[in-house]
Formats: structure tokens, C-alpha cells, sequence
């Protein structure tokens, strides 16, 4: 196999240098070519509206004013082109799938113990739980939740919860039986959290299956419904976890809401199911040892920027370090597979992120496979390695937009488009 070291250099673009490196990839399978290079500046937003795919391209610009939520204000910014996301479509196709639908009836395990039990498996029905598909569960729901903290609760059947949600706490350990779940009742608002995970640490989760009930929300426009939250938690494993239908992203990690410098540590994320999500099917917005591992990311769209993976922080107090994410799949994401945002990021506190992507398979996003965008430096310093290794593209290659030349370097090594 031939290799190959590519540098791209765009003065214009501010693009000079080592920053992009293309390596160990087949010439007939190269993402782009120097003739393909394009200059272009609203690609997300009409992407969103049904445009075509983009290829790697590089285009002036930046110089964004931090916001309290960057995902949706780089969006709405003026001079950028971008609409508003209240005024953005999702693709077409950008629905959920038939095999987002509810999962088998739950039954409960056989020898499953009451609230004495020394087996430390307690049953939600313990706590009043109803689980019939009908009655608000949410205040008996967090009655189990905060008194089973040391033991497992057992999620047992079919939960509707109003959108108050709920708070996990420090070691918590919540386990979904076979066909169990948790689904938002009829609703008009822009902003929830199914389950929090917020200044706490060693929490379990176990095939939560979160049911956002989109179709039953009745607001017209935002974009900040979340299955999981995860804000300044430490050392929490979440396994299996099923995400559909949410008014924003199934999984968001950020920076502690209370504390200062409180940023998400030792998060593993396994085996996660987004679909049907209307932001992101995963929001990073600050973290560190953040992993997730053969995630499925599909059927995204419906408000920008509609990725199956979003890595942006909000502003200067983020951190991106040790970001794993292995073997990720994406499918019909309509503003991209996995997209990298650094607009926000430069401030006077120095940056060094190192963010590694293997194997990521896009079956076909129509916002393309891997998008990195939007940083100027303008003085300040980020630095570090953003990388994907031996990923399968199957329409786009990589698009690189408004990247500081002493950024951090991009590299892709092994890559097949097709």
C-alpha cells in the first residue's frame, strides 16, 4: 500500500503547514484531490435543507463571540450564513427507524428481593413504582433512586415521567430489566434531562432505554432536550443505553453547572444507541477521560447541527483531554457523522487536547463523515492531536473549515472512502 503525507497550504484559509496529514491511504482512495478543494460557508445549513454532500475544503473566517450554549449559537450568529435553528429542516429520511421502537414487555427476574433485601437488588415497584405505561412514575421513581444509593435498583416495567426528570446520585447503580424503560409524557418545552448526572461520582447505568417523546412536544423550536446529562460527574459507566426520540442530544457531557474548574472525569460509555434525536446523538462539550466504545449513532436531524457525535466546547474554561471514541458507527446524520467545533474554544488559558477516533464507519451521513471547523487562534494558544484511524467513509472524506495553522494537528491514517 502506497503511503502518503499531505499538507495543505492555504494562506487565505489560514491553513499553512503541517496542520492536515492524510497517511497510508490507497491513491483511488484518497478523500479529496487539490482540484476538489472548494471554497464554501453555509454547507450545514443547507445540508440541513436537503443539500448535496461537501469534500475537504477550507475557508476564511472565525472570529465568534462565545455564547452559553455554542452548539446552538454558532447557528444563529450573523455574517456566518447560518439560519436560526428554529427555522432548520431536517433531512429528509432524518427519522427514527423501525427498530427504534419500545422494547419487549419487562418482566421482573425471578428471585428479585424487596427493599430489606441483603441481596442489594432492589425492585422499583418497592418504591410505588406503577410502570404501567400511564401513571407518572417520576416522584416514585426518584423515591427508589435516592433510597436505594449502595444497592442495585432494578427498573422493572414501562415509566412515563413529566419532564422535571430525574437526579442519579453518588453511587447510585440503576439496572434496566429486559423491556423496561423510561418515557416523557405529553409535553410543551424546549429543555429537559431525563436522568442527571451532576456532581456526582461512581454511578452505574444498565440498558437504560429513554424514550424523549418527541412527538409529543408540542414547542415549536429549541434544541435542548437530553436523555442522559452528564455535568462535572466522575468515574461513571454506562452500559447499553438506548436514547430516541429527544428534543436535543441522547447523551451531553459538560462542566459542572456549581463548581468552578468541575469538569466530567472517567466516563465510559458502552455499546450506546442514539436515534431519532433531533440535535446530536452526543454532545462533548467538556471532559476529560471521556470514552465511548462501538457506539450507533443514526437518524439524527430535525435543528442544527444534527451530528451523530459533536465535540464543541462552550467557551475557555472546556477541557478535551483523552477523548476516545472506538469503533463509533454513524448512519443519516444530517449535519455529519462526527463533527469537531473549536470556535469557541481560544482564551487566555493555554490549551492541549488530544482527542482519538478508530475505526468510525459512516454508512452514509448526509452532512458528511468527519467535519473539523471553525478554529482562529487570534493570539491565543490550542494545541495538540485530533485523530481517526483506519475509518470507512462511504460518500465524504474528510471536511477541514477555518482551521488555525498552529492548531492542533489534524491526522487521518488509513482511511477508505466508498
Amino acid at each position: 500500500m502506497r503511503s502518503f503525507a499531505w499538507d495543505l497550504a492555504f494562506d487565505r484559509a489560514g491553513i499553512v503547514g503541517k496542520t492536515l496529514m492524510i497517511k497510508n491511504t490507497p491513491a483511488a482512495r484518497l478523500p479529496v484531490s487539490n482540484t476538489e478543494l472548494t471554497v464554501r460557508r453555509k454547507f450545514l445549513t443547507s445540508l440541513l435543507a436537503g443539500g448535496g454532500a461537501f469534500v475537504l475544503a477550507a475557508c476564511g473566517g472565525g472570529g465568534d463571540a462565545a455564547s452559553p450554549d455554542a452548539v446552538a449559537d454558532r447557528y444563529r450568529r450573523g455574517g456566518g450564513g447560518a439560519s436560526n435553528p428554529s427555522g432548520a429542516s431536517s433531512s429528509s429520511g432524518a427519522s427514527a427507524p423501525a427498530s427504534a421502537s419500545s422494547p419487549a414487555s419487562a418482566s421482573s427476574p425471578a428471585g428479585a428481593s424487596s427493599p430489606t433485601s441483603t441481596q442489594g437488588v432492589l425492585l422499583d415497584t418497592s418504591f410505588g413504582v406503577k410502570g404501567d405505561g400511564t401513571t407518572n412514575d417520576r416522584v416514585a421513581l426518584q423515591r427508589a433512586i435516592d433510597g436505594s444509593i449502595g444497592q442495585i435498583l432494578l427498573i422493572t416495567g414501562k415509566s412515563r415521567i413529566d419532564v422535571a426528570g430525574l437526579d442519579l446520585r453518588t453511587n447510585s447503580h440503576v439496572r434496566f430489566a429486559s423491556g423496561a424503560s423510561i418515557k416523557l409524557l405529553a409535553h410543551n418545552t424546549d429543555t429537559y434531562e431525563i436522568l442527571r448526572l451532576a456532581d456526582v461520582d461512581n454511578v452505574t447505568l444498565e440498558s437504560p432505554y429513554l424514550d424523549g417523546s418527541k412527538e409529543l412536544n408540542s414547542a415549536k423550536s429549541g434544541e435542548w432536550g437530553m436523555g442522559i446529562s452528564i455535568n462535572g460527574a466522575t468515574n461513571c459507566t454506562i452500559t447499553s443505553p438506548t436514547t430516541i426520540n429527544c428534543w436535543g442530544d441522547g447523551i451531553y457531557i459538560n462542566n459542572s453547572d456549581k463548581k468552578s474548574n468541575g469538569y466530567s472525569t472517567n466516563i465510559t460509555v458502552n455499546s450506546h444507541h442514539a436515534t431519532g434525536c433531533r440535535r446530536q446523538g452526543v454532545s462533548i462539550i467538556s471532559g476529560s477521560g471521556i470514552t465511548f466504545n462501538s457506539p450507533l449513532w443514526e437518524n439524527i436531524g430535525g435543528t442544527a447541527p444534527g451530528a451523530g457525535l459533536d465535540i464543541e466546547p462552550n467557551d475557555n474554561t472546556a477541557v478535551f483531554q483523552n477523548i476516545r471514541i472506538v469503533s463509533p458507527t454513524t448512519n443519516n446524520c444530517a449535519g455529519g457523522g462526527i463533527n469537531v467545533y473549536f470556535g469557541f474554544f481560544p482564551g487566555p488559558v493555554n490549551k492541549t487536547v488530544s482527542i482519538s477516533i478508530t475505526g468510525h464507519t459512516d454508512t452514509g451521513s448526509p452532512g458528511g463523515s468527519f467535519n473539523v471547523q471553525g478554529l482562529q487562534l487570534n493570539g491565543y494558544v490550542v494545541n495538540g492531536s485530533i485523530t481517526s484511524a483506519n475509518p470507512v467513509w462511504k460518500k465524504t472524506g474528510l471536511s477541514l473549515e477555518d482551521w488555525d495553522k498552529n492548531g492542533p494537528t489534524v491526522t487521518v491514517t488509513n482511511a477508505r472512502i466508498g
